[in-house]
């Protein structure tokens, strides 16, 4: 029996924060790469919020089920840093390349980001908003031919 059942449902409205938006949930392992001064700290602490856990470094050394890479146009070859960024991806995870958005210093051409990502070996599902400075795409190993 639902818990709901009879009762309704009891959200007053659409709640879905950023970390939900990026399919986020309690008890995931997230490694964050890419860390700089100019990441943005509130969307940081609402991700870990909805892990109810700290992310993991690149140190971690173990598997994680979504790599989040904060990624400017001026940090190196794009590929290389999704490459790295697989490292530690159970097979199934998820990348999200968090990128300036347009018009934003340092943002990183969509194109870039379509070129390098099969490159990597990785293709491109969708692109979100997370917060008033940074936009997420997500990425996924394509699934083999059946």
């Amino acid at each position: 029996m639902s818990s709901t059942a009879g009762g309704g449902s009891t959200q007053t409205g659409p709640t879905t924060g950023p970390a939900e938006r990026l399919g986020l949930k309690s008890g995931m392992v997230v490694q964050e790469l890419g860390w700089d001064d100019d990441v943005d700290e509130e969307l940081r602490a609402s991700i870990e919020d909805t892990l109810d856990a700290d992310m993991v470094d690149g140190e971690y050394g173990n598997v994680v089920d979504t790599v989040l890479l904060w990624w400017r146009d001026d940090d190196g070859d794009l590929v290389d840093g999704l490459v790295d960024s697989l490292t530690d991806l159970v097979g199934g995870g998820v990348i999200w390349l968090l990128t300036p958005k347009v018009g934003r210093p340092r943002s990183v051409d969509a194109a870039d980001v379509a070129e390098a990502a099969p490159i990597a070996g990785l293709a491109q599902t969708t692109s979100v908003t997370v917060s008033r400075d940074w936009a997420a795409t997500r990425l996924v190993a394509p699934k083999p031919p059946a």
